[in-house]
Formats: structure tokens, C-alpha cells, sequence
């Protein structure tokens, strides 16, 4: 396994994981074994991993599954370290907590960078200190948050997002895409990217992107799921005839039929949904260097470079080489 040299001298830096009763398990040893796994990537012990709790002692997972925890209090992080307050079902209780929240707050006082995993951003925000910053949680609960805490700036489809020093994330695996940027952040591009490849993680995925998929956006906009099937075979046959007539064939309708229930169903036409599923696979593969844009348009079903062009400036706001020229994975040499 390759080793990379660190940007700066050898600093060890202390990363503390903030969990209360009840929190996901997923939220807390996700982004920890990134940075325990960052040890062996880059050859030393860069990251200390402590869990840590207002009380200390065991503390009881939404799996059942207890950690132990030493008290935050005693934990003692500086300018190099981290503070990362977990999400999952008892944070609304840990939020309401005055104490508790106080002892949150207490610990950010020095280290240098302070993050929430997936609902862990209602504790930060608790603690004031998502205020006057952007701010990301799980997206079902974005529009809450932005409710309860008005002086944040909720953003609810990014990954993560990092503001002046504070780092939230999205949804339970985000976690890992947020802790994969820190390491990045303090150790370079190459070591993030193998590291990457270590934990079998598709893409390290930047900020920037959504929370979720075109799939999984159309599954949430359809209540009934009426549409679910057809959306999981229109994402793998992106080269298949698309129109209206060979999608109603399919779903067993009339063209007019179709149309009709396809936009009370998802609120869009089915030739949008067609162009946003293109769209995402395309935004995928642009990732990967080695593919030509004109390559990644005829395999997304666009039929030339062109017609994508205009697509993801219609609904990316930027053309597929100023995409690729933020967000492609380059491989080290």
C-alpha cells in the first residue's frame, strides 16, 4: 500500500466524536474508521480518535450497541483538533439538554474545526454555533432546521459544506465524504483519493454535489411509488427510446394517460425526467478523466456533445467541462 508524506511536519491531530443516548451508529463509526484508516495510508498516527459524551461512560446506539465515552470536559482538543458532534434520535432530546449543549459548546472554545454528522447539526446549531454560517443536515430534516434555528443558512442539497471553520454534513454515509475532505484538507488530494479506494467508496464525492441521486429524488417526489420501476429501468437504459409513447408502452398506458398521471405523480414532465436522469449519470462520468465528453454523451443517450451541453446548463447551471474541471477525480501519478 502506497504511503504519502504529509503537507506539513508530522502533527497528530486529536479527532473527538460528540455522541448521547440513542445516537446512529453509522453517524459516529463511518467518518471514524476514515481516519483510522487514514493512519495506515499515510504511514503514522496522524489521527487520535477519542469517543466522547457530557457524562463519559457507556453510551447506548440506536442498535443497541454501547460505546464507551470519556467525558468531554476531560477531553482537552487545541487549534490542531477536531470536534464532530454525531447525529441520529436522541439529539432533539440532547439539543433541549442546556447542560448538555453547554458542554458542546465549552469544547469548541479552542480546536481548530468543529463538524456535525447528519442530524448533529440541530446540536450545533443549539450550541449558536451554526449561526450566520451555511449549513447542511439530512434532508429530510433541512426545512426543520432552518424553522427552528433562522439565524443558519440552510442549504439542503450539498454533501457537506464547510463555513469558516465549521464542517455539517447530510444524511448518515455523508459522514464519510465529510471526514474523506478533512483528510484531504490535511494531507493533500492523492492521499484522500487512495484512502478513497481503501474503504471501496465509488467516488470521493466533493461538497458540492446533492445529497442524493436523480432516482432517489424521484422516488421521493412520488408518494405512491407508481413510478419506481419505470425510473430504476429508464437509469439503466439511458440509450433506450425515451419519448413519451415508448414510456407509456412500457407503464401499460396511453401516451395521454401517461403524461397526465406521470405530472400529478412526480409535479414534472417525463421528458424532464429523462433529461435529469441523463444529466446525473453524465455529471458521474465526468468525473473520470480517461472518458471524452463526447464518449459520456452518446452513453448517457444525448446523441452528441451538443444536446448534453445544453442540458447541463439548463439544469446545472455550468457546462459539462466547467463540471469536470471542479470535480473530476484525478489519479496521482
Amino acid at each position: 500500500m502506497p504511503t504519502f508524506p504529509a503537507n506539513t511536519p508530522l502533527i497528530e491531530r486529536h479527532i473527538a466524536f460528540f455522541i448521547f443516548e440513542e445516537v446512529k451508529l453509522l453517524d459516529a463509526t463511518g467518518p471514524l474508521q476514515v481516519f483510522a484508516d487514514a493512519n495506515e495510508v499515510l504511514g503514522y498516527d496522524a489521527y487520535i480518535t477519542t469517543l466522547a459524551s457530557h457524562h463519559g461512560g457507556p453510551v447506548k446506539t440506536d442498535t443497541g450497541i454501547l460505546l464507551n465515552t470519556r467525558r468531554v470536559a476531560g477531553v482537552g482538543l487545541d487549534e490542531t483538533d477536531t470536534l464532530i458532534v454525531c447525529g441520529g434520535g436522541g439529539v432533539d432530546a440532547a439539543s433541549r439538554d442546556h447542560r448538555l449543549v453547554a458542554s458542546v459548546l465549552r469544547a469548541t472554545e479552542r480546536c481548530g474545526r468543529i463538524a456535525s454528522t447528519c442530524t448533529g447539526a440541530f446540536l450545533l446549531a443549539a450550541a449558536g454555533l451554526l449561526d450566520g454560517r451555511r449549513a447542511v443536515t439530512h434532508w429530510r430534516r433541512c426545512d426543520e432546521l432552518a424553522e427552528n434555528y433562522p439565524k443558519a443558512e440552510i442549504d439542503p442539497d450539498p454533501i457537506y459544506i464547510e463555513d469558516d471553520g465549521v464542517w455539517t454534513s447530510a444524511g448518515v454515509t455523508a459522514g464519510i465524504d465529510l471526514a474523506l475532505a478533512m483528510v484531504e484538507a490535511d494531507h493533500g488530494r492523492e492521499a484522500a483519493l487512495e484512502l478513497a479506494r481503501n474503504l471501496l467508496v465509488y467516488v470521493k464525492r466533493p461538497g458540492g454535489q446533492s445529497q442524493f441521486s436523480e432516482a432517489l429524488k424521484e422516488q421521493t417526489r412520488s408518494a405512491s411509488g407508481k413510478f419506481d420501476a419505470l425510473h430504476f429501468w429508464m437509469r439503466d437504459n439511458l440509450t433506450a427510446d425515451l419519448r413519451i409513447e415508448a414510456l407509456a408502452e412500457r407503464s401499460g398506458m396511453s401516451a395521454r394517460n401517461f403524461a397526465r398521471l406521470y405530472i400529478r405523480e412526480t409535479g414534472h414532465t417525463p421528458a424532464r425526467a429523462v433529461e435529469q436522469f441523463r444529466v446525473d449519470a453524465a455529471r458521474v462520468m465526468l468525473e473520470d478523466v480517461k472518458l471524452s465528453i463526447k464518449t459520456i454523451a452518446t452513453a448517457c443517450g444525448f446523441g452528441n456533445d451538443e444536446r448534453m451541453r445544453r442540458s447541463f446548463a439548463r439544469l446545472m447551471g455550468v457546462t459539462p467541462q466547467a463540471y469536470r474541471d471542479r470535480f473530476a477525480a484525478v489519479e496521482p501519478d
